[in-house]
């Protein structure tokens, strides 16, 4: 069963960004969609992510204009039979739910009852789901001193569901679920290559029967077979998946997509990628980036395909086309001639390269779900053209 879903927004979040816009002579009614609806019935797998693309043209600004509600538990959760109305205040346009549905009642100061509907997840649980606790980020000697796989009871190679392994150093119960952890690629800055972090693949989860040193553990589920020299960690099943609001990246925060994590080449809508930035570069959960693809250098095929000195063998000082074109000397083959040389016949002439810098186009935006100290994870919530690591990420235009 999923760990419920907790609540992450910052509460002046939102209306600083509404003061921003109004100061800055922005109109929220020009951020709803054109064919928006005055009502909307929240249904179960729903996301609010979809939600508010149904009401805005841009769904990251939902916090500007979501209109929680403090008289109730939880006033930024949504849940499945909530009915969203369109109104306004003071001119802008405002959401929120519709009186008339009772999630919470106050008993006494102390005791509530609450909805047993679980609220809806900003953006689709099924996908980051498994990337939650599977998939963590390590230094590159965090796992040095972690307990590690040493062997396996009747001599197997490896092990698998039900089997037992051993363990090196768990001398007492004090944790009795771990994960095994792989070390996989090394995720390194474009810019600098600095190693960032290295995943860690989950294995597989195992149970403590007997500490010692080696510990005898039990393998409950497993992803692929242990092998020796896996790492064990504490399982941490606590990580939940987190009801955040979407909210733009700070201005100045600019990355780069690393590494995408399902191993396809070209990214699109709902892959998990990783960036080269994290909370020590102020990413949060929930942040919201553009993705763009430009900012190198390409051949000018106009220019490229023009002629060059490829015939250079069948042109000959005597002709006309030797002395004229855009060409420009480079060197000498050998010494260079003497001034009475009628000729240069030594000259190394070439063409210059041809080339431009690809402007910087939007090609998709996607929301931080997860971070770490270096890097961070990131869905990928809308495609407009096919994604490539390397790209480059910023804050969305406002």
């Amino acid at each position: 069963m999923m760990a419920p879903i907790r609540r992450f927004c910052p509460r002046g979040l939102a209306l600083g960004i509404l003061l921003a816009l109004v100061a800055a002579g922005v109109s929220a009614e020009e951020r709803l969609h054109p064919n928006h609806p005055e009502r909307y019935v929240v249904r179960a797998g729903d996301t609010l992510w979809d939600i508010a693309g149904r009401f805005l043209r841009e769904p990251w600004r939902w916090g500007e204009i979501w209109d929680a509600n403090p008289d109730i538990a939880d006033p930024d959760l949504i849940y499945p039979g909530d009915v969203l109305v369109l109104t306004y205040r003071d001119g802008r346009p405002r959401i929120g739910v519709e009186s008339g549905r009772l999630r919470t009642v106050r008993l006494t100061p102390r005791v509530r009852v609450e909805a047993l509907d679980e609220p809806i997840p900003t953006i689709p649980a099924n996908v980051i789901a498994p990337f939650l606790t599977r998939v963590q980020v390590t230094g590159e000697r965090d796992l040095d001193q972690a307990p590690y796989v040493v062997g396996f009871p009747d001599e197997h190679i490896v092990g698998g569901v039900r089997d037992s392994i051993y363990v090196r150093a768990i001398t007492t119960r004090e944790i009795e679920q771990f994960l095994v952890v792989r070390s996989g690629q090394a995720y390194r800055d474009p810019d600098t290559g600095r190693v960032l972090g290295y995943e860690a693949a989950h294995v597989a989860n195992v149970e403590l029967e007997r500490p010692g040193d080696p510990a005898r553990l039990r393998v409950r589920r497993s992803m692929m077979e242990v092998a020796i020299g896996d790492r064990l960690v504490p399982a941490d099943e606590t990580e939940a998946l987190r009801q955040f609001i979407p909210r733009p990246a700070p201005p100045a925060l600019r990355g780069r997509i690393i590494a995408v994590l399902n191993g396809v080449s070209q990214i699109g809508q709902y892959n998990i990628v990783v960036l080269n930035r994290g909370s020590e570069q102020g990413v949060e959960r929930g942040h919201v980036f553009d993705v763009y693809q430009g900012g190198y250098e390409r051949p000018d095929q106009v220019l490229a395909g023009a002629p060059r000195w490829r015939d250079v063998r069948s042109e000959t000082p005597l002709s006309t086309e030797f002395w004229y074109g855009d060409h420009q000397v480079i060197g000498w083959r050998r010494d260079r001639p003497d001034a009475n040389t009628p000729f240069p016949l030594h000259v190394e002439v070439r063409r210059p390269a041809a080339t431009y810098v690809v402007p910087y186009e939007r090609s998709g935006t996607l929301m931080v779900f997860r971070v770490f100290p270096q890097v961070s994870f990131a869905l990928v919530m809308s495609a407009e053209r096919a994604m490539n690591v390397q790209d480059s990420v910023s804050a969305p235009e406002t």
